[in-house]
C-alpha cells in the first residue's frame, strides 16, 4: 500500500468530494479516483458510498480514515522527535495563549534564555478550539484562564485570581476600595462577547449576586473595553494579570469584590500522549517558574 494513496484516500474522505480533493492535491480527478478505486479492491471493500458524483464516507471508510489519520500523526511525531535530536539550539514549539498582556513578557524572558527556539503562537477563542487543537497535536501548550480537560490532556494550575471591578476614575464608586457585587446591578457593563467563556463567567457571577448584567456594550478586545471603561462609559469586570501594565490606569479604578466570591485559576494544559520535544519541556518549566516568582 503506497503513502501517497493514503494520502489521496485521507483528502477525499475529509472533504467527500473528489473534485474539489483533487484540486487540493493538484492531481487530475480520473487519477485521483483510480487510486481510491485500487485501494478499494487492495482492502476488498467500498470505502464510500456513491450517488452520482456525490461521495460520502460508509462505516469501513471511517474506521479505516481514523486508522489512516492515527497513522500520519505517529510518522509526524517522528519527524518531531528526530528533529529534537538537534537540541535546543533548534527547537520549535506551538503554544495558545489566552492572556495577551502576559505574553510579551513571557516570550522575552523565555527567548532571553533560549534565543535560537521558534515559537508558532495560535489565536484560539474557545475552550473546544484549544481542546482539538492539543488533542490534535497541532499546539504544543495552552495557558488559558479556564481549565481544559480531556482524556489525553494534561491540565496544571498555575495561579489563582480574583476578577475586580474596574471603574471610571470619576464614577460614584471611584473612591472606594471594595463592593459587594450588587450594588453594581443597575449599572452598565462593557464585556466581551457572549460566545466567549469569560463573558459566561462573568454573567454567572452577576447572576450569583441576584442580578442580570445590563450589558451596553459587547466587544471582542480587552483593550478594547478598557479604553471605553476610561471614557466613562461604563463598568467592567477584569482580571489583573490578564490586563498587565492598563491594570494601573489614572483613568480607572479597580474594586476589589467582597461578595460573591469572584476568582479564576489559570494553567498550562498539554497532551499526555503527544511528543514533547525539549525546547517545549523547558518551556513548560519556565511558564511554571515564571508564574511561581511571583
Amino acid at each position: 500500500m503506497e503513502f501517497l494513496q493514503l494520502k489521496y484516500f485521507q483528502a477525499v474522505a475529509r472533504l467527500e468530494h473528489i473534485t474539489k480533493a483533487a484540486k487540493q492535491l493538484n492531481v487530475s480527478q480520473p487519477s485521483l479516483s483510480n487510486s481510491i478505486q485500487r485501494l478499494e479492491r487492495k482492502l476488498g471493500v467500498p470505502l464510500f458510498e456513491r450517488q452520482g458524483r456525490q461521495i460520502q464516507l460508509n462505516a469501513f471508510g471511517k474506521t479505516y480514515l481514523k486508522r489512516v489519520e492515527q497513522a500520519f500523526l505517529e510518522l509526524e511525531e517522528g519527524e518531531r522527535e528526530i528533529a529534537d535530536m538537534a537540541g535546543l539550539d533548534h527547537g520549535v514549539l506551538s503554544i495558545s495563549v489566552t492572556l495577551p498582556y502576559v505574553l510579551p513578557t513571557l516570550l522575552k524572558e523565555f527567548l532571553t534564555l533560549y534565543p535560537h527556539i521558534r515559537i508558532i503562537q495560535r489565536q484560539l477563542g474557545s475552550v473546544h478550539e484549544m481542546r482539538t487543537e492539543l488533542e490534535n497535536a497541532d499546539i504544543d501548550f495552552c495557558i488559558s484562564t479556564t481549565p481544559i480537560t480531556g482524556q489525553t490532556i494534561e491540565w496544571l494550575p498555575l495561579v489563582k485570581e480574583e476578577l475586580c471591578l474596574t471603574v471610571p476614575k470619576g464614577h460614584r464608586f471611584a473612591d472606594r476600595e471594595s463592593i459587594s457585587l450588587i450594588e453594581a446591578a443597575n449599572e452598565p457593563f462593557i464585556s466581551l462577547s457572549s460566545r466567549s467563556n469569560f463573558r459566561e463567567i462573568t454573567d454567572g457571577f452577576c447572576r450569583q449576586a441576584g442580578f442580570e448584567p445590563n450589558i451596553a456594550f459587547e466587544l471582542e478586545e480587552v483593550s478594547a473595553i478598557q479604553t471605553l471603561v476610561e471614557m466613562g462609559l461604563g463598568i467592567t469586570f477584569t482580571l489583573p494579570l490578564a490586563l498587565g501594565k492598563r491594570a494601573s490606569s489614572p483613568e480607572t479604578v479597580q474594586l476589589k469584590i467582597t461578595e460573591p466570591l469572584c476568582q479564576r485559576t489559570f494553567g498550562i494544559a498539554w497532551n499526555k500522549k503527544h511528543y514533547l520535544s525539549q525546547a517545549a519541556i523547558h518551556f513548560r518549566q519556565f511558564v511554571i517558574d515564571f508564574f511561581g516568582k511571583d
